[in-house]
């Protein structure tokens, strides 16, 4: 999987959460987390579309599988 991810939006995204400081490993933890929530979230959708005859995924298959 990728793990290639501007870090600058995920510290911006920590400081907006109230974190006066983060380091760079923090960051790092905070990508490599969303990274494998998001690869769920992905498969979940990709599952959803075949399921309904569609090879293309649509945001509704996307909400379907973040609930």
């Amino acid at each position: 999987m990728v793990r290639t991810f501007p870090l600058a939006p995920l510290e911006k995204i920590a400081r907006e959460a109230g974190a006066e400081r983060v380091s760079v490993s923090a960051v790092e933890a905070l990508r490599d987390a969303v990274l494998d929530v998001a690869e769920v979230i992905a498969m979940d959708a990709v599952a959803a579309s075949k399921h309904a005859g569609r090879v293309t995924v649509k945001e509704s298959d996307i909400k379907l599988a973040v609930k």
